[in-house]
């Protein structure tokens, strides 16, 4: 096998890491919490449901606001991210609505996380702490109501907690685990595209994992069914905070026992085997057919990335193996 072509720096992976002290032992301190909102310091992130609002600055765009400021589109939510530097970071949720008055302001700029990140807009720690308070302002979005009795809830915990008034019951934010892995069978590895992939986008498979299940399990159950392939020993390489709207992505790479692909068309468009030499030329954009694989941003890019360059998983980071 020739060497692979120089791939250039690593980007750094999206929405990681996140620089903000997250204080949790300190957000049921309803004076402390009051003091951070109070400080001339304290700072903003605006969510409008799907839409994060901005500032357009003279070299481009600002995310943050201050509370006041941030507070007269009406903050249908506010919670505590962290500190940086001693100065508190807060995410405000508004109105989704008020997303499209917005877009109409000449000072203003509307836009979804995801392009956000995809064209780099604001600094990678911004881009982690927005990704933190978009998940959290999603969870509240949803879970207004007690599970429990249907009795309307309140925040707490400054935003890390809601509360059941009627029945007691405490509700916290919640992660949805998904393993997203790249099955190997020597020199090639397994890529599938989906319906809703830009034309020529190749990606690994993912998953949601499923109750009493683990890691490795659900990496083979999952590209068992989406592919037909028979996985054995499952590695841990890294994972990703995925605010879409509120999943950690859990990124393996697995071993192929089997070879024969078998596509479910609910789940996929289809799947192929790819060489190293295509993924190279996939990496770079460089495809003489246009194909692609999903952009640095996504954690798809980096396990991809990592089994062309054969660089191993983390050191500390192989506990998931198993046979």
């Amino acid at each position: 096998m020739s060497a692979p072509l120089d791939l250039g720096p690593k980007p750094r992976l999206g929405y990681t890491p996140n620089p903000l002290e997250r204080l949790s032992e300190r957000r049921g301190d309803v004076a402390y919490v009051g003091e951070l909102e109070a400080a001339p310091e304290a700072a903003a992130y605006v969510v409008a449901g799907e839409n994060i609002i901005l500032k357009r600055v003279a070299d481009g765009f600002d995310p943050l606001f201050s509370l006041p400021a941030a507070r007269t589109w009406g903050a249908e939510e506010t919670v505590l991210l962290g500190v940086t530097e001693g100065h508190a970071r807060f995410g405000i949720g508004i109105d989704p609505a008020r997303a499209a008055d917005l877009k109409e302001r000449g000072d203003l700029f509307v836009t979804d996380l995801r392009s956000l990140a995809v064209q780099a807009l604001v600094g990678a720690d911004d881009l982690a702490a927005l990704a933190e308070a978009k998940a959290l302002l999603s969870w509240h979005a949803r879970h207004r109501f007690c599970s429990v009795c249907g009795t309307a809830s309140r925040a707490v915990e400054a935003g890390w907690r809601r509360d059941c008034p009627a029945c007691r019951t405490s509700h916290f934010p919640r992660t949805d685990p998904v393993v997203i892995m790249l099955a190997v069978d020597g020199e090639r590895c397994l890529l599938g595209r989906q319906t809703r992939f830009p034309p020529g986008m190749w990606s690994c498979l993912a998953g949601f994992v499923e109750p009493g299940e683990t890691i490795e399990a659900a990496v083979r159950r999952e590209v068992h069914e989406e592919a037909g392939i028979v996985c054995g020993p499952v590695s841990y390489v890294a994972s990703q905070p995925w605010p879409f709207p509120m999943s950690l992505m859990i990124g393996c790479q697995t071993l192929a026992l089997s070879h024969t692909i078998k596509v479910d068309t609910v789940e996929l468009e289809d799947a192929r085997w790819f060489d190293r030499e295509q993924v190279t030329a996939m990496l770079l954009r460089r495809h003489p057919q246009g194909l692609a694989v999903p952009p640095p941003i996504a954690i798809a890019y980096h396990l991809i990335r990592a089994w062309v360059e054969e660089v191993p998983p983390p050191t500390g980071a192989i506990p998931i193996v198993s046979r």
